[in-house]
């Protein structure tokens, strides 16, 4: 494609909503254009790398036994309600009623859709396995839409989905979907992790998530320093090196004593003298998640954590059996079921479940709350002086704590942009909707599912935010719009237009994608685009070099540049864009 036959127009600047590296390079390069919040229209460049990534996941999967299919965007209320998820998943699912006042959404995912779609033709325990996907616009109402394509409320996803007859064979086709999903992220050429994940609104006993490596991704990971393991914050396990044990085992008697003031964990450390990690603090929420809009019970739960630690809200969701994470209380509400206002309240004497993290088990004699304003109370024992419900890992996990693989490593942080997530399902979706077969032995039972996503338009993005400098983007080869840009420095001059055209058709002949910038500008105007568009190599052709028999090629991520004879740049060109193809697949 040659610039002065593009629509193409890049920016000096980044609009202001532009947060983050990568939202701010694609608006400036022209890759996209904002329609509304969270909605944006894709330039050529853009859509060239979401089809170059289209491709990519295609041939894997297909390779793989997987089908394409095509599923519709507006779904009918009524196979959501099947599930119960037309009021699970909130406000984030957009909803509407056509002229005749039936009740639809906008598809934010296709497990009810693809359900309804093979139970009306899978029938017996010869029709699987079966694994079927599609590449989509998706749409989810996001409250707070940012960072262009990372959290947008209109995107494109592969989803796929696969049907087994028991959980061995459905376990065999998560794994071979895992293996694929490793197969395309390495063929993209990002660096990425597998991370243990939740399997939040979608379900599922077992999941992984493919977090590609970023500074500015929204995703917390806690990662081994010594072995493979890594997870996102949400589920890692969180737990000491060295077990934190109180000093002194022998439970003392119990004792009430005045708190004035003091109302947090902080100022209760200061005036006791006693260590915030020695201390015990009390939190309450509802178990009550919403999902039953005319159930307003209120549900009270306490959670008991040492001072220094942090409520992990997902882990709590699943220790309560919650779909949503649950609510905190507020002070009125703290009020009302304790007799006290927060900062003064604690387990013992509760009348309601009271969940204890594992880091205060190893707690003795602890100061808690004594749930009447400005007192407390020393020498707590659980067990003694309140009954525990279940003792279970609720924080969040930090950095040094215990790697749950192997004996050695510890966690360490980084952050992550979720770009693809695998689920084994198992009958979640099947028994709800009564998609059903009947066994070898005549029997009917559920088809247990598997379901794999990747985000399209954010891996796109992905790939910028990860590979970037000040300049521009620096395009991974196996997803770049083009593997080529040709920078023409004299356009006026036919021997310098005349080897351009040579070297451009040459290259396309080798299967490789060029961009030739042929616009009457000044050299340094297409330097900095040419950097700002990050094409993998460019070769910049003019009067000067052309004296001399030779063109100069730059490769973009090391700017390393290399003059070559007229007469050999198409065959190193080739050579380079081949050996960065297999390096990306060996890194």
């Amino acid at each position: 494609m040659k610039w002065s036959k593009s629509y193409l127009y890049t920016l000096k600047d980044a609009p202001a909503d532009a947060e983050i590296p990568s939202h701010q390079l694609m608006v400036r390069s022209g890759m996209i254009r904002k329609v509304a919040p969270g909605i944006y229209t894709y330039g050529n460049l853009a859509l060239r790398a979401l089809r170059k990534l289209e491709t990519i996941i295609r041939e894997e999967l297909d390779k793989r036994g997987c089908q394409e299919i095509l599923m519709p965007m507006v779904h009918p209320a009524e196979l959501w309600q099947e599930t119960n998820r037309w009021s699970e998943m909130g406000d984030g699912l957009l909803k509407f009623e056509n002229r005749n006042g039936h009740k639809f959404c906008l598809g934010a995912t296709h497990e009810e859709v693809i359900t309804d779609y093979v139970r009306k033709d899978i029938k017996s325990y010869r029709d699987m396995p079966a694994n079927l996907y599609q590449i989509q616009t998706k749409y989810r109402d996001e409250i707070r839409p940012r960072f262009g394509l990372m959290r947008g409320r209109e995107f494109v996803m592969k989803d796929a989905y696969s049907f087994d007859a028991d959980s061995k064979g459905a376990l065999k086709s998560y794994d071979t979907m895992y293996a694929g999903y490793k197969a395309i992220f390495d063929r993209i050429g990002l660096q990425y992790r597998i991370v243990e994940a939740d399997a939040g609104n979608i379900g599922g006993s077992q999941t992984h998530e493919f977090q590609v490596l970023a500074e500015a991704g929204e995703d917390h990971l806690m990662v081994c320093d010594s072995c493979d393991f890594a997870a996102n914050i949400e589920v890692a396990p969180a737990a000491d090196k060295v077990p934190h044990l109180s000093a002194d085992t022998t439970e003392k008697t119990l004792e009430e004593f005045a708190t004035p003031g003091l109302k947090s964990i902080g100022t209760l450390s200061k005036a006791t003298g006693v260590a915030e990690r020695d201390l015990v603090k009390t939190m309450f929420f509802s178990a009550n998640d919403g999902r039953d809009p005319q159930n307003k019970d209120l549900k009270p739960v306490a959670v008991l954590l040492r001072g220094s630690d942090e409520v992990n809200p997902v882990k709590l969701k699943n220790a309560l059996g919650l779909v949503n994470p649950p609510l905190l209380l507020t002070d009125n509400e703290v009020k009302e079921v304790t007799g006290a206002w927060p900062g003064s309240c604690g387990p013992v004497g509760l009348k309601f479940p009271i969940y204890m993290d594992t880091g205060v088990a190893g707690l003795k004699n602890f100061i808690v709350g004594a749930n009447k304003d400005a007192f407390h109370l020393r020498h707590v024992n659980a067990g003694r002086d309140f009954a525990v419900t279940k003792t279970v890992d609720l924080r969040l996990a930090r950095v040094g704590d215990k790697c749950p693989k192997c004996s050695a490593g510890v966690f360490k942080s980084m952050r992550g942009i979720e770009v693809g997530h695998v689920f084994y399902l198992g009958t979640k979706y099947s028994k709800t909707m009564n998609a059903t077969f009947l066994r070898e032995d005549g029997s009917s039972h559920p088809i247990e599912m598997g379901c794999y996503g990747i985000g399209v338009s954010r891996t796109v993005q992905a790939a910028v935010e990860q590979s970037h400098d000040k300049d521009g983007i620096i395009w991974p080869v196996g997803i770049a719009p083009f593997h080529v840009h040709i920078v023409v420095l004299d356009p006026d001059n036919s021997e310098v237009s005349q080897s351009a055209e040579i070297i451009y058709r040459d290259l396309m002949a080798h299967g490789l994608d060029v961009f030739m910038d042929d616009r009457a500008e000044r050299p340094g105007v297409k330097f900095k685009d040419a950097d700002l568009l990050g094409m993998p190599i460019r070769i910049n052709i003019g009067g000067r070099g052309l004296q001399n028999g030779e063109v100069e090629i730059i490769l973009r991520k090391t700017k390393e540049m290399t003059k070559v004879k007229l007469e050999s740049a198409v065959e190193s060109v080739a050579a380079m864009v081949t050996q960065m193809k297999r390096a990306s697949l060996q890194s």
